[in-house]
């Protein structure tokens, strides 16, 4: 039996450092896993977006994986209607790959370049969403960190939810933190990695992807695994009321 095509759906930026990083990725997973076709495309500024991408692609199953950290609008909705619509027969959208513990890994390991002082403030830098599920999802990212630092980890966001990262930065400051350290959650170089990096942090860490570096494995395993639990199970996520829109 063929195995399902895999879309590895991003966002999409219009940053050359991010877009190269998240191809990076993709070709990773195909790496990986040679038997599987995996093909990339975009929810957002790219091209292909991913109805081009179903189009074209000639396979009754496929499994659409969100190259998302966590689970809002373009996932339950976007993604969602794309894959009702889509001319294959069976085309199953997967979880976001956050929250997840290998993720959380990677933040630490992103920390552990800055020995941490006791008076240290740390920061967890999230995109954002008007989903309360997905700013939940960052939150729950927040406090495992913590836990593994055994420190306070606050999430703050760069768009659509509260607090707003430069505030959390602020009031972390006048808290009296020695140091205010950004762990940035965001998946490559972008627009948002630039406002988390000018929001007013003394150390800012980079995306989980970066241009030039070894994509980490641990990325590549969350994304079969999200795959492999997507074929699997065949459920789509539910879809959000159409306000939701980030």
């Amino acid at each position: 039996m063929t195995a399902p095509v895999l879309v590895a759906a991003s966002h999409g930026t219009s940053d050359p450092a991010g877009q190269r990083a998240v191809a990076a990725l993709v070709v990773a997973v195909a790496v990986r896993a040679p038997e599987i076709s995996v093909v990339e495309a975009f929810v957002d500024v790219q091209q292909p977006d991913v109805p081009a991408v179903l189009t074209s692609v000639a396979a009754d199953s496929v499994v659409i994986v969100p190259l998302l950290l966590s689970a809002g609008y373009h996932v339950r909705v976007d993604l969602a209607r794309v894959a009702s619509a889509a001319p294959n027969p069976q085309v199953t959208v997967a979880a976001a790959l956050g929250p997840d513990p290998r993720l959380v890994s990677l933040l630490e390991r992103r920390l552990r370049a800055h020995p941490l002082e006791p008076d240290d403030e740390i920061v967890l830098a999230a995109a954002g969403s008007s989903d309360a599920r997905a700013v939940d999802d960052c939150r729950a990212m927040a406090d495992a960190l913590g836990s593994r630092l055994g420190r306070d980890v606050t999430a703050a966001f760069i768009s659509a939810a509260q607090p707003p990262l430069p505030e959390a930065i602020a009031q972390a400051r006048a808290g009296g933190a020695t140091r205010v350290i950004v762990a940035t959650y965001l998946l490559a170089p972008g627009y948002f990695a630039d406002l988390a990096a000018a929001a007013g942090g003394d150390i800012t860490t980079p995306p989980l992807l970066l241009d030039g570096e070894t994509v980490p494995d641990e990325l590549v395993d969350v994304v079969f695994e999200r795959y492999r639990e997507a074929h699997v199970s065949g459920v789509l996520p539910t879809p959000l009321d159409a306000a939701a829109r980030v």
